[in-house]
This record gives C-alpha cells, sequence and structure tokens, in this order.
C-alpha cells in the first residue's frame, strides 16, 4: 500500500498530482557515481519518493570528500560509498529500496549494473566515465541526466537517444582525457543535483518539459543562469550508429 502522508507536500504546491506521485514511487533510478553531485541526487530522490535507487560507485570516503558530499559521515571514513549512501537512504526513507554496486565501470562491466533501469542519472567526476555512460545510454535506449559541476560553475542537460544529441554531438569524445580530478564547492554541487532530480522528476512525471538539446549552465561567481542550445550531430558516430559495438 502506498503510503501519501510523506508525500503531501508535493502534492499541495500545485505541480505534482498523486497519479504523478504513484509515478515516483514506482520508479527505478540508476545513479552513477555517490559523490558530491551524486550525494545531492540521492538525497532529492529519496525526498521524492522514487521507490527504487541504485548507487553505482568504485571509491570509500576519504576526508577530503567532506567538503561537498554531504551524504556521507565522518565515522564512515574508510568505507565503500555506496554503503554509506544506502544506509542514510534507509534511515531517511526506510520505504525506498536501494541496490549498490561497488564496482568502477567500463565498456564489459556494465551490462548487469543497468539492468531492469531506464534512466541513468550521470554523477561522475570523470569525463571518461561520462563518455562511457553517453555510450551506453545510446547503445540501450536509456534516458542520461548529464550533470558536471567544477569550481564555481557547472551545467545540466537531459539527452533522449533518437529525440535530442547526445554528449559526442557536443564535444567529440576525445582520444585521451585529462586525469586530473575535478574540484568543485558544496554550494555549486548542491544546485547542480538538485537541477539533476528536477530533470529526474520531470522525465518521470511529465509534470514539465526537460531540458532537451539544451545545457542549462550555472555560473556561481556571477549568480547566474544561461540556457546554451545543441542539435543532434548528424555526423555523430555514437548516437547515429545504425548498428553499435558494445
Amino acid at each position: 500500500m502506498i503510503k501519501f502522508d510523506r508525500y503531501q507536500r508535493n502534492l499541495e504546491i500545485g505541480g505534482i498530482t498523486q497519479e504523478q506521485q504513484e509515478k515516483l514511487i514506482t520508479s527505478k533510478v540508476l545513479v552513477m557515481g555517490v559523490g558530491g553531485l551524486g550525494s545531492g541526487v540521492v538525497m532529492n530522490l529519496a525526498a521524492l519518493g522514487v521507490g527504487q535507487i541504485k548507487v553505482v560507485d568504485s571509491e570509500v570516503i576519504e576526508e577530503t570528500n567532506f567538503n561537498r558530499q554531504l551524504i556521507h559521515k565522518y565515522k564512515n571514513i574508510g568505507r565503500a560509498k555506496v554503503m554509506s549512501a544506502k544506509e542514510w537512504v534507509q534511515d531517511f526513507n526506510p520505504d525506498i529500496k536501494v541496490e549498490i554496486d561497488k564496482i568502477k565501470i567500463n565498456e564489459l562491466n556494465y551490462f548487469s549494473i543497468i539492468e531492469g533501469y531506464d534512466i541513468i542519472v550521470d554523477c561522475f567526476d570523470s569525463y571518461e566515465s561520462k563518455y562511457i555512460l553517453n555510450d551506453i545510454a545510446q547503445n540501450h535506449n536509456m534516458i542520461l541526466v548529464h550533470g558536471s559541476a567544477q569550481g564555481f560553475c557547472g551545467q545540466v542537460t537531459t539527452i533522449i537517444p533518437k529525440q535530442t544529441g547526445c554528449l559526442s554531438c557536443v564535444v567529440q569524445k576525445p582520444d585521451k582525457f585529462d586525469s586530473e580530478p575535478t574540484c568543485s564547492l558544496s554550494p555549486v554541487v548542491s544546485v547542480i543535483s538538485g537541477l539533476q532530480a528536477q530533470e529526474v522528476l520531470k522525465v518521470i512525471t511529465g509534470c514539465a518539459q526537460p531540458l532537451l538539446n539544451k545545457f542549462l549552465m550555472y555560473d556561481g561567481y556571477k549568480g547566474e543562469f544561461k540556457i546554451l542550445p545543441y542539435e543532434k550531430n548528424i555526423a555523430c558516430d555514437v548516437c547515429n550508429k545504425q548498428e553499435f559495438a558494445f
């Protein structure tokens, strides 16, 4: 039986109907990475009432994470981030089912990870991993909610195979990736992860139009948002392939 008391305020704001809340409760969302962005996304999805969340991350908690990774506790230093995230969700909302996978995803090991999910939220801080997710989403017709944050700035877009452009349409996948880790601030990842969760909400419920074929760019220095449109590139070798290599 669905418990609506917890989500009563969702229903009262005027943007979410009971039918849409039911869609959230019966939905499944795959969150890739549970660092800064992933922390905020998981917290927001749990508050919205997404019924099943799977978190994927290969790392353990370190002291340097605490400037932006709000879901983790200091006592959990050295523990797997996915375990810490699952513990937080279970404490916050025990009705939510949480699946975890402590693994570094690549082109060969992802099949069992994505099984049963239609929406991927990209919370990785590595652009190499982001392009892997972009390929996976295109190859398996999965919706990808992309987010990125660095310093005072960040961006969000929603990519739907066959309908929108993909990451490789905007910037072709490079042959070599910068190995330097990205650094971001707590207020910035809070903004971007909140926007990513909002995109998931829109995709699942249809309550509003997602960010299709456009990046929502955030500049924390200036306190400004702007829209950067993009288009599907007919020469893209990822989203225009007729047969997939994976």
